[in-house]
């Protein structure tokens, strides 16, 4: 017998994530939007030779931590790839493909060397740059062993550590792009520190970025409110207590350097005196930038900066890792509510429910060795229950299946980022946005010397409520976009002047929403 929606009907319902054929919705109408299409390859899947994945492969990404290379090599699966990456005796890091040339055993399971890294099976040496250092063959056939060792080579990538992060470049050496230093160092504000954090996430990648783009989920999945039965999970839930993270923002999204990334301006109150503008940066492919994530909004502050910068890294098409930096330090962290010793492996500070663990009894305290296996079944764990009482972004990315299907979506305009984001990188790949090809995307880090700006900024703007919902509204979209604005018209300028400009305009905008004369 055929199903329903096996036959399109002239007519048929058009909505997003409607079944063809189906005419209207209908009470208990499941039996007519049961089956489940194929998720979109072309924006989720990266294995080599995929459009994504050659896209991506164009780009540095963070791969692990510093603290996972130790005396022992760190098997790791990067954009489908199985690799393996050490840290050798003269400190230089190596990230190979894990299975030798030779015969195909794992490195993982070779012997890091005082330069390169030694096969456990017949003792063939590589150096990080995958050539074959030494051969064992019999005494007297040095000559043939010297000839064997040239004519292979282990697949290798360029890696470097940088502020406990190991970043590497995994496409065609030829084509290797700068290393993009945003802002020049990622820090802004005397005391910031770069503090290193690794997250697994059991889902594919773009559903963890879409997350970053969707800046109006935390009014409803981090408010305390909607925690079943007083259940927090410890003293972190909701948003380490900034009830201004707890209201609906008003959201612009503005395509920006040409279509390379997109600011995602949040217009939010904070009380009855205060405006919270954040602006949250999302950059082609992976990269997202995040203003403090738990301002109160209670007083006036224009221009801060980087509290998180985050990649979301594939590690095959069904998991992935948010990986990246927490920035720290009393210019960012204005409420002293950061905890730098809840920061690192598998653990985050600000929510419990961004990550797969949630064992507070632990952080801070365990090394790579003693950390409990993830399940590969997030309902087997014993804190499922708990999860259920207080989901985080964890259980909602996940849950949305391991590759999202954008098919059976129903989007509101509040959902408008991360469509947004999604067409940017459709058209990267495809070739639609010529600027944010890789080749031209390497060319622009080099004419801003690869420190580009970044739009992500946090501010706190003194603006009464307007004396109606319709002059509310228009005030906060007038602010929000005149904050992305100013950022624009300050692209060419760097450093202090750049910040001095930028604060100089945000006061006149102030001034002019507020109707100063």
């Amino acid at each position: 017998m055929s199903h329903p929606s096996d036959k399109m009907e002239k007519g048929g319902a058009t909505a997003a994530g409607a079944v063809p054929g189906v005419k209207k919705l209908i009470p208990y109408g499941g039996y007519y939007t049961n089956r489940t299409p194929d998720h979109d390859p072309e924006i989720t899947e990266t294995d080599p030779g995929t459009p994504l994945g050659e896209y991506m492969r164009r780009f540095w990404h963070p791969v692990c931590m510093s603290m996972e290379l130790t005396d022992t090599p760190r098997f790791l699966k990067i954009l489908g790839e199985e690799l393996v990456a050490f840290r050798d005796g003269s400190g230089r890091v190596g990230l190979l493909h894990a299975h030798c040339v030779h015969r195909g055993a794992s490195l993982e399971y070779g012997a890091i060397q005082e330069r390169g890294i030694r096969c456990c099976y017949h003792g063939m040496v590589f150096d990080v740059d995958g050539t074959c250092l030494h051969v064992p063959f019999p005494k007297g056939e040095e000559a043939e062993a010297e000839k064997y060792a040239c004519s292979i080579r282990q697949g290798a990538y360029k890696a470097f550590e940088r502020n406990g992060l190991v970043f590497a470049y995994m496409g065609p050496p030829e084509e290797e792009p700068p290393f993009p230093e945003w802002e020049g160092n990622f820090t802004l504000m005397p005391g910031d520190e770069l503090v290193p954090y690794s997250n697994f996430q059991h889902c594919n990648w773009l559903q963890v970025q879409d997350n970053a783009a969707d800046n109006f989920h935390t009014a409803a999945l981090h408010a305390g409110k909607n925690v079943v039965g007083g259940h927090f999970q410890g003293t972190t839930f909701d948003e380490v207590g900034a009830a201004s993270m707890e209201v609906a923002p008003d959201m612009q999204f503005i395509p920006v350097q040409q279509g390379r990334s997109l600011a995602c301006a949040g217009a939010r109150r904070s009380d009855d005196q205060h405006m919270f503008v954040r602006v949250q940066h999302q950059v082609l492919p992976n990269l997202s930038l995040h203003a403090y994530t738990s301002e109160d909004g209670k007083a006036r502050k224009l221009f801060s900066r980087f509290n998180i910068i985050r990649w979301t890294v594939p590690v095959d098409n069904h998991n992935s890792k948010m990986i990246g930096w927490r920035v720290m330090g009393p210019g960012i962290d204005t409420r002293g509510v950061d905890n730098k010793d809840l920061v690192g492996y598998e653990s985050i500070d600000f929510l419990e429910g961004q990550v797969a663990l949630r064992r507070p009894e632990r952080f801070g305290k365990y090394s790579i060795d003693d950390m409990p296996p993830i399940p590969s079944n997030h309902r087997e764990r014993d804190n499922y229950k708990q999860a259920q009482y207080a989901p985080g972004d964890y259980e909602a990315i996940i849950s949305q299946r391991p590759i999202a299907v954008h098919k059976l979506e129903n989007p509101t305009k509040l959902d408008a980022g991360l469509y947004l984001f999604r067409k940017m990188l459709r058209d990267a790949i495809r070739g639609a946005n010529p600027a944010a090809s890789p080749q031209n995307f390497a060319q622009w880090l080099r004419e801003v010397g690869g420190a580009p700006n970044s739009f992500c900024s946090g501010n706190v703007f003194d603006l009464p409520v307007a004396a109606s919902t319709e002059e509310e509204i228009a005030r906060r979209r007038k602010i929000s976009k005149g904050v992305v604005n100013i950022l624009i018209e300050s692209e060419q300028l760097q450093g202090e002047q750049r910040t001095e400009f930028v604060r100089q305009r945000m006061e006149a905008l102030e001034r002019e929403v507020r109707g100063d004369a």
